[in-house]
């Protein structure tokens, strides 16, 4: 079986292929129908390699008799190709092409028109249509991009600025699209081009001026780009905003923030509105210059309408608190006001009443300490006193604790005060003692384990003469004593102990039997020193034995009972003069000196029984 063919003559040019000198013809042979070999005329070729698609594609139409179906047809243009004709389609600008080019590229050439292939002839089914409309958005969407970037550039924003607001303002950017493509409908931009439209949009909006002014009041480009999203196309909404945040003292810094957590509706809130609030809290104590601290700090009260926010109120004034004491507990810590639910709210406070409080002692705790808002019950409150309880701590103790210091209930357990205990149980104390401590002492818990209780402990064993043994009897019987500046109170006070004459053991053993006694002041101490030496005239050794001496009140108690041993004759020792009540005082004295007419009647008896023997004698 022979097989015919039909040739077509194909002109190669010297550009797109090494030839000779002499250029020959080249034939392409058609198989499937060599009768219409005369039908035929060579095709010159005179394009370049990107068109042999087309090309194929031409002589194939032509030989075949039969209409293939649509989905049957095999579509010669690859995918590449299709996007990029459609870019080139919809592009703000052309690159220039190399000569030969199947395509017009530029806007100035006359046949850029008909050059284009059809987009319909690109994209033959359903699929391909919708996936040529969404490449087109996508492309619209990046010229919008690159004129509102053009526009920022002419407002003087550098690169790196615009490019970062840009790639947040998503939203804006397709607003700007579409509002560019409903400016088509009027007549006045009927004919002109989609670059016009857009850059029309971002101008009559004053957008630009917009981020130069919030740039100025301190605010970052995020904070920029998510108000400019929040506003939904009302940019003037955010000016005005601003501009009341600033009328009620809101510092530049703190603008971004209060904006944006105060919630969506907080632009189409009108200043009235918020005039209300604000005179409102006025009103019950907050003042006036303290407002910008508390609108920055609890921005969602901005979102609760007046009702919401004289409910809030009126749940504190319920407690008893006056409008001096709502309003500095507003000022410390405006979250409790405005941040959490009023459920939230009222479950925490029945929590506290289980401590034995009443409602107005509740009260005066969230005065004094309303951070206790924001302490949560489940994971803070009940492991916390669960805790304590382990240790022997009732709830008396614990009511105390919470009156004394409130802030040990807004502590972390784990990471402030189980290390602390820890730390106590080393060094020796007991358990019972620890509970003892924390009772007496709740504020312990809240100092630095390693910038105050450890450099107080080894101050007191290497400079004050405190023994191993002794240092848990020191810290159990006065913790306050780890709350001492060691530079501004310890180290000065061991040092005019020294300079007494007392060796440093035995004001290591004064300190074991009264740890109090490094926190007076010398001007204190001095003057009771002076007057035990000389008024008193007694020994040193007196108050080596009797340290506690030093916490008497000079004027108080140390001189009136001096001058009544004075004038009844009495000399005692200094533990029986002081440490005890004035009754005790008073019938120790009496005691002493019916003793003493007791012993003189019974000597002046014995000598009128033997007067001659006395006077023998």
């Amino acid at each position: 079986m022979l097989l015919s063919y039909q040739k077509h003559t194909l002109y190669l040019p010297h550009s797109s292929i090494h030839t000779p000198k002499n250029p020959k013809l080249t034939t392409i042979v058609n198989c499937q129908n060599p009768n219409e070999q005369h039908q035929n005329q060579p095709i010159p070729r005179r394009h370049n390699a990107k068109s042999t698609s087309f090309l194929i594609h031409h002589l194939t139409q032509k030989n075949t008799n039969t209409n293939p179906s649509p989905t049957s047809l095999q579509d010669p243009t690859p995918h590449e190709e299709k996007i990029k004709l459609l870019e080139l389609s919809l592009v703000r600008k052309r690159t220039p092409q190399f000569p030969g080019s199947i395509y017009a590229q530029s806007p100035s050439d006359p046949d850029v028109g008909s050059s284009l292939p059809p987009l319909s002839t690109l994209f033959r089914r359903d699929e391909e249509e919708e996936e040529m409309i969404m490449q087109a958005i996508e492309i619209r969407r990046k010229v919008t991009e690159e004129v509102f970037k053009e526009a920022m550039r002419k407002g003087k924003f550098g690169i790196t600025y615009t490019g970062n607001l840009v790639d947040r303002l998503g939203d804006f950017i397709d607003y700007v699209m579409i509002e560019a493509a409903n400016l088509k409908r009027l007549p006045e931009y009927s004919n002109s081009t989609f670059n016009l439209r857009a850059k029309t949009v971002i101008e009559d909006s004053q957008v630009v001026p917009l981020i130069r002014w919030l740039k100025h009041n301190s605010l970052s480009y995020p904070q920029i780009a998510k108000l400019i999203l929040m506003s939904r196309g009302k940019l003037e909404s955010i000016r005005n905003r601003v501009e009341w945040l600033k009328s009620v003292l809101v510092k530049g810094e703190f603008i971004g923030d209060a904006m944006l957590k105060s919630g969506d509706n907080v632009l189409l809130r009108s200043d009235g509105e918020l005039d209300e609030i604000v005179d409102y809290l006025e009103f019950n104590g907050v003042r006036r210059e303290w407002m910008g601290y508390v609108v920055s700090r609890c921005p969602k009260l901005l979102s609760y309408s007046l009702e919401e926010v004289k409910t809030r109120v009126q749940f504190y004034l319920d407690m008893g608190l006056d409008a001096k004491d709502f309003g500095t507990m507003v000022f410390d810590f405006p979250k409790a006001l405005g941040h959490y639910t009023l459920e939230e709210m009222n479950r925490k406070v029945d929590y506290l009443k289980e401590f034995g409080l009443e409602s107005k002692d509740v009260g005066k705790l969230l005065a004094f300490r309303p951070q206790l808002m924001a302490c949560s019950i489940e994971e803070q409150w009940k492991p916390l006193v669960k805790y304590l309880y382990y240790y022997g701590i009732t709830r008396d103790g614990m009511r105390r604790m919470l009156t004394i210091k409130p802030m040990v209930f807004c502590v972390d357990l784990e990471m402030t005060i189980v290390p602390k205990v820890k730390f106590f149980q080393d060094l020796g104390v007991r358990n019972d003692g620890i509970a003892k401590m924390l009772v007496k002492f709740p504020t312990l818990l809240t100092y630095s384990l390693y910038k105050k209780i450890r450099p107080v402990v080894i101050f007191l064993m290497t400079k004050a003469g405190v023994t191993e043994e002794n240092i848990p009897k020191v810290i159990a019987l006065g913790p306050e004593l780890l709350g001492c500046s060691i530079v501004h109170k310890l180290e000065g006070n061991v040092k005019y102990y020294l300079s007494l004459g007392i060796r440093l053991q035995q004001l290591g053993e004064m300190i074991a039997d009264f740890p109090m006694l490094l926190r007076y002041n010398i001007d204190v101490l001095r003057p009771k020193y002076t007057y035990l030496r000389k008024t008193m005239v007694r020994t040193l050794k007196d108050a080596i034995e009797f340290p506690r001496f030093f916490s008497y009140s000079l004027e108080g108690r140390i001189i009136p009972r001096h001058k009544v041993l004075v004038e009844n004759q009495i000399n005692v020792k200094l533990k029986c003069m002081l440490a005890c009540t004035d009754e005790e005082f008073n019938n120790m004295v009496k005691n002493m000196i019916r003793k003493r007419h007791k012993l003189q009647s019974t000597v002046m008896k014995e000598d009128t029984k033997h007067p001659q023997s006395t006077a023998q004698t």
